[in-house]
C-alpha cells in the first residue's frame, strides 16, 4: 500500500515529510480492488488527492530541474542530458506503473499520464525519452517479465542507473510493423538475433531494450517473439543517431543486430507470442503518449497568455482583440478537452477497462489539436513567435512528432474504424 506518497517521491534525494493520504483504505476493506493483466495484484487506483499531489510534485520538479533555459539548450544541442535519468529516478518518476517491490510506485496510468503531461509541458523531448523508458521498456517488463527478469532489470531502470528503450519499427516496417524482417533463430541456450531497427527513441543510449523479431517468419504475425537485449552484447550496435526536425535532445537511432546471442533467460513472454505483447502494449503506449501533446498544448497557453496581455497595439493589450480572444478560447478548449479525454481513458484502464478505440482516440485527438495550438501560439506572438529566442517554434516542431509516432494519425483512424466494424459485424 502507498502509505506516504511524498516519502516515495523526493525531489532531490532528500525525503520530505510524509503525508499519509490513503490511511482510510486500511479502514475500508469494502473499497473496490481492481486487478487485471495491466496492473499488479496489489494495485488500487489512486485517489484524486494522490493524483493532485503527484501533479504538484512533478511541477515542482520541472520548475527546479527543467527550466525554460535548460529546455531550450537541450533543443539547440540535440543532446539528451544523461544526468536527468538519475534525477528522474530519485524523484520516483521512472517506475510509476511498476510494483513497489522493485522500487516502483504502482500508481497506474492516470498517474503516468500526469507525469508525462507535466514533463512535456516543460520539455517535450525530455518527456519523450522518459516515456520510451518508463512506458515502452519499464512497463513492458512489468507486464510481461518473469519474477527473475523483473528483479534483474527493473531496479536499475527505475533508479535511473540504466536507460531503457523498445525496438519495434524497421525501415520497411513502420505502420505495418508485423512485416518486420529482423529474425531470431534458435540456439543452444536461447536465440541468435539478426536485423536492424529504425527510429528507436533512446536507442543510442539504451542499456536495456525490448526487441521484437520474427522467430517463425512463415507464421507471419503469429511468429514474433520479444527478447531483452542488453548494451554490451556482442554484435549489437547503434549505426547512427538521427538528426530530427523536432524532439531534439531525445536521442533517436538506427540499431544493428549481427548474430547477437540472446540467452533464453532474456526471452520476454512466450515463443511466437510477441505480437500479443506488442499489440497490448500499443494501447497503453498510445494512451500515455497522448499526455505529450496535452503538455505541449498547456505550454502553448503558458507562452501565449502572458504575451497577449502585455503586448499592446492600438493602445490596448492585443488579448482584448476579439480575434485573439477567439484563439485563446480555442487553445483553452482544445487543451481541456484533450486532457479530459485522456484522463477518462486512463481512469477506465486503472479500473480494469481497456478500450482500444479510446486509447487510439486520445492520442488521435490530442496530437492534431497540439499542432493547431502551436500554430495559434505562433500567430498570437506574431513576429516574436517566429524567432527561435522563444519556444513557440519548438512547440510546433515537437507537436508534429505525435501525429507520426506511436502509429500515425491515419493508423489511429483505422484502429477506431475497425473497432466499429467489429461491433457491427453481425448487423
Amino acid at each position: 500500500m502507498r502509505t506516504a506518497l511524498v516519502s516515495r517521491l523526493s525531489l532531490s534525494g532528500a525525503v520530505r515529510p510524509a503525508i499519509r493520504i490513503p490511511a482510510l483504505r486500511a479502514l475500508a476493506p469494502s473499497l473496490t480492488r481492481y486487478a487485471h493483466t495491466k496492473q499488479s495484484k496489489f494495485f488500487k487506483p489512486p485517489t484524486a488527492d494522490e493524483l493532485a499531489e503527484l501533479r504538484d510534485m512533478v511541477q515542482d520538479f520541472t520548475r527546479r530541474e527543467i527550466t525554460p533555459e535548460f529546455a531550450a539548450e537541450v533543443d539547440r544541442s540535440n543532446v539528451f542530458p544523461n544526468h536527468m535519468w538519475k534525477k528522474l529516478g530519485e524523484a520516483g518518476f521512472l517506475g510509476i506503473t511498476a510494483e513497489e517491490q522493485y522500487g516502483g510506485l504502482d500508481m497506474g496510468y492516470q498517474a503516468h499520464c500526469i507525469v508525462m503531461e507535466e514533463l512535456s509541458r516543460a520539455s517535450a523531448s525530455i518527456a519523450l525519452s522518459y516515456a520510451a523508458h518508463s512506458q515502452l521498456c519499464v512497463n513492458q517488463l512489468t507486464l510481461n517479465g518473469t519474477p527473475e527478469q523483473k528483479a534483474r532489470f527493473l531496479p536499475g531502470l527505475i533508479s535511473g542507473d540504466k536507460i531503457g528503450a523498445l525496438a519495434m519499427s524497421e525501415h520497411s516496417a513502420g505502420s505495418d510493423v508485423v512485416s518486420m524482417k529482423s529474425s531470431l533463430k534458435k540456439a543452444a541456450d536461447g536465440w541468435i538475433l539478426n536485423g536492424t531497427k529504425m527510429w528507436i527513441t533512446n536507442g543510442p543510449d539504451a542499456d536495456v531494450l525490448v526487441v521484437y523479431a520474427k522467430s517463425e517468419p512463415e507464421a507471419g504475425s503469429k511468429g514474433i517473439t520479444a527478447t531483452i537485449v542488453e548494451k554490451g552484447m556482442r554484435g549489437f550496435s547503434c549505426a547512427q543517431k538521427l538528426d530530427k526536425l523536432g524532439m531534439r535532445g531525445s536521442n533517436t537511432g538506427e540499431l544493428v543486430f549481427e548474430d547477437v546471442a540472446v540467452p533464453s533467460a532474456n526471452q520476454l513472454g512466450g515463443t511466437n507470442a510477441g505480437v500479443k505483447v506488442l499489440m497490448e502494449g500499443l494501447d497503453l503506449e498510445r494512451l500515455v503518449l497522448s499526455a505529450g501533446p496535452v503538455g505541449i498544448m498547456q505550454a502553448c497557453l503558458d507562452l501565449t497568455l502572458p504575451y497577449v496581455h502585455q503586448r499592446r497595439q492600438f493602445n490596448i493589450p492585443i488579448g482584448h482583440n476579439q480575434l485573439i480572444q477567439a484563439k485563446l478560447a480555442d487553445l483553452h478548449t482544445k487543451t481541456s478537452a484533450a486532457r479530459a479525454y485522456m484522463m477518462a481513458t486512463a481512469k477506465a484502464v486503472d479500473e480494469g477497462n481497456i478500450n482500444t478505440q479510446d486509447c487510439a482516440g486520445s492520442i488521435y485527438f490530442a496530437s492534431d489539436r497540439a499542432v493547431e495550438c502551436a500554430l495559434d501560439a505562433i500567430q498570437c506572438l506574431g513576429g516574436t513567435g517566429y524567432i527561435n529566442e522563444v519556444p513557440a517554434g519548438r512547440l510546433l516542431r515537437d507537436a508534429k512528432l505525435y501525429t507520426i509516432g506511436a502509429g500515425t494519425t491515419e493508423i489511429r483512424q483505422i484502429v477506431i474504424g475497425r473497432y466499429f466494424n467489429r461491433l457491427y459485424k453481425d448487423a
